[in-house]
């Protein structure tokens, strides 16, 4: 049967102020006004039925995973007690989806991602399903063609189409590049961003597991066997913290494209236009541009001079920002912080968290 999982446990650090500990990006009304959730969510409509669709989130967020998304049901929420990274994540669900049918086919999806149009990102879900449902042993993952030389983002190096198929032979991950070597793979076309998606058989990956990541492979089984009894909590809380921490692509994908495993790695095309909404400078590229570059979330009330190239915003429709001779820079106004940092140094608010943690403990986190 074919199920999709929406990752969503990602707490969206580089998007603070706006996200705090109890408030992750995932749930904030980033996308015209919905949530990112909302959005994934609705994105899955008839691709399976609405009982097969599971949102795997760290589960303190839980609570507001149930209230974005309330015509879920209980135990499609699969909550982690700590964040393990993907590779975790995605056994976790896995082997949970996977307990009860053996024949489970799963596709894992983000909860951060703006696509359009969304008819291809279905399209390419089905073709990620019929995949792997004619090849038991294919692990899918999905691939975005390239718009411009990212540098904040993996690629994949797709080889040989395979008959019969809308899938490609994987011949390698690449990590995130430079710029003069991004601009290499754009200029030979084999290269595709990784999207971070991906379809497989719920055993398949778990026997992979077993090749790779034995010890996590036992203890996720472990986990899974009791799911649905009042033994989960103590034993997913006794298990789940100590595991190896670790993305999918290091644990998985890529020693499987190097012929580690008794799996193959495919990558199917998704013709979409694709955003990672992980930063402030790739959100703002949803945001209205002023005549001096400057953009804003349409709601924020602005009074700029002399200032160019900037993102600003605020939560409160009320309040005035406003700059004499601003560059380049980003404003993010909340109720109790105001965060201002170069454009270029977007990647660094996650530290900037880290500071304020440290010096603040959690009082504005």
């Amino acid at each position: 049967m074919r199920n999709v999982v929406i990752l969503a446990g990602g707490a969206g650090t580089r998007l603070w102020p706006m996200t705090r500990d109890d408030r992750p990006k995932q749930v904030l009304p980033l996308a015209a006004g919905e949530s990112l959730l909302r959005v994934a969510y609705n994105r899955l409509r008839g691709l399976v039925e609405p009982e097969n669709i599971y949102v795997c989130t760290v589960g303190a967020y839980g609570d507001v995973v149930r209230k974005e998304l309330p015509e879920l049901g209980e135990h499609n929420i699969i909550g982690e007690p700590a964040r393990r990274d993907t590779a975790n994540a995605v056994g976790l669900a896995s082997a949970v989806v996977g307990r009860k049918d053996p024949d489970a086919v799963v596709a894992f999806v983000g909860s951060d991602h703006l696509i359009s149009p969304e008819d291809e990102f279905r399209a390419a879900i089905v073709s990620g399903f019929e995949v792997v449902e004619q090849r038991a042993r294919s692990l899918v993952t999905f691939g975005i063609e390239p718009t411009h030389p990212h540098t904040g983002l993996g690629y994949i190096e797709r080889g040989a189409p395979i008959e019969g198929t809308k899938a490609y032979v994987v011949d390698r991950f690449r990590e995130k590049p430079d710029r003069a070597t991004a601009e290499e793979y754009l200029a030979t076309g084999r290269f595709w961003w990784n999207s971070g998606m991906f379809v497989w058989r719920a055993e398949t990956v778990l026997s992979v597991f077993d090749e790779l990541m034995p010890e996590s492979a036992t203890n996720l089984r472990q986990v899974a066997s009791v799911w649905d009894t009042p033994e989960r909590e103590e034993t997913l809380a006794g298990i789940y913290p100590n595991l190896r921490k670790i993305s999918v692509d290091y644990a998985v994908m890529e020693p499987a494209s190097q012929g580690k495993v008794d799996a193959d790695v495919v990558v199917v095309p998704m013709p979409v236009h694709w955003l990672d909404v992980g930063s402030w400078a790739a959100l703002a590229g949803t945001y209205e541009t002023d005549a001096c570059g400057n953009r804003t979330d349409g709601t924020t009330l602005s009074c700029l001079l002399d200032s160019h190239d900037n993102i600003i915003v605020t939560d409160d429709p009320d309040h005035l920002v406003a700059a004499v001779g601003l560059r380049g820079h980003i404003i993010v106004h909340t109720q109790d912080v105001t965060m201002v940092c170069p454009l270029a140094d977007g990647e660094r608010v996650k530290d900037l968290v880290a500071q304020v943690h440290s010096d603040h403990a959690d009082k504005y986190l």
